[in-house]
């Protein structure tokens, strides 16, 4: 093996995330000790900042440096990055599309042959669908918020919510989390004395940390809960108490947490606690449900539901 490419082999095990003691490198590139303190100078001569812990379980590893040093990827590394960047094209972050791009065009550059191929045979048939425009976030933003995430750093900012109505907010942010399009930030709401979920694009720039907290306890479960669940049915604009001419089990199992709330009458009927910031969303969602059941209030749902009762009713011969 030539001394570059004994070179790029250590390289290659160096950015492995543990430490490497000198007679393994020796064994696992077959040369003495020595040679590879020499190697691993010539490494830092390069710009590669290899750090040496001494002793009997000392040992070398690569650790971040001043600047971006060129990486070593193995062959699936390369095709997944490769993908994860096309991919980030259409993503939901400010600018993400045209840094990956350019950061895309730099890796097919130096692929080989058949691992161009794989990504682009990957490419080809891979089509990425907006079901509509949504907003993007500011890639500071998500920085900063991960920042206090990590640091248990309280948060201070303004914020709009989905009507545009201002506020400000005074949280302890624990979790980033992304689903589908959106970007949200779960955190602590001192004020409210329980957990939230903000839209970050509905953050307002200007994000003030504080002092440092000690986080509460969150699984993951309950982190894609709250954000899967949406906006709870009583904060939103239009509430209904529908009777369901059903068991409550049987409603329970056709709706999530986030439509509204079951509570059983009797063994054939119950009640549903929905809400919506539409009324006529709020009608077209009961008939979703494929049972019978009676609304008396409020007296502009009853309105709508006779209203799709009669267009419904028109629409067939």
């Amino acid at each position: 093996m030539t001394t570059s490419g004994r070179l790029l082999r250590l390289l290659s095990l160096l950015q492995t995330p543990r430490d490497w003691t000198g007679p393994e490198l020796a064994q696992r590139l077959e040369v003495s000790p020595r040679t590879i303190r020499n190697d691993i100078e010539r490494l830092r001569a390069l710009g590669y900042p290899v750090h040496a812990t001494r002793g009997a379980v000392g040992g070398y590893r690569l650790e971040a440096g001043t600047s971006m040093p060129p990486l070593l990827l193995e062959d699936d590394e390369a095709v997944a990055v490769a993908i994860g960047l096309r991919t980030a094209t259409g993503g939901a972050v400010t600018g993400i599309e045209e840094t990956s791009l350019r950061a895309l065009a730099k890796l097919e550059q130096v692929l080989p042959p058949r691992l161009r191929s794989r990504v682009n045979t990957l490419q080809t048939v891979m089509l990425h669908v907006r079901q509509r425009p949504q907003p993007t976030v500011d890639p500071g933003m998500l920085t900063d918020l991960a920042r206090a995430c990590r640091d248990h750093s309280r948060l201070r900012f303004d914020y709009s919510d989905r009507r545009g109505e201002p506020s400000q907010r005074r949280v302890e942010p624990y979790r980033i989390v992304n689903l589908g399009q959106r970007w949200y930030l779960v955190a602590w709401d001192p004020d409210r004395d329980d957990w939230r979920t903000f839209r970050v694009d509905r953050i307002r720039p200007g994000v003030s940390p504080g002092p440092r907290f000690v986080p509460r306890e969150l699984s993951d479960d309950a982190v894609t809960a709250l954000v899967t669940r949406g906006v709870p049915p009583e904060a939103r604009r239009h509430r209904a108490r529908v009777v369901v001419h059903a068991p409550a089990s049987v409603v329970n199992d056709k709706i999530g947490p986030w439509i509204g709330t079951v509570s059983a009458v009797d063994d054939e009927s119950c009640v549903l606690e929905t809400g919506s910031d539409s009324v006529e969303m709020l009608a077209v969602s009961l008939g979703y449900l494929g049972l019978d059941f009676t609304v008396s209030d409020p007296p502009e749902l009853v309105a709508q539901l006779r209203l799709l009762a009669a267009r419904y009713a028109g629409a067939t011969p």
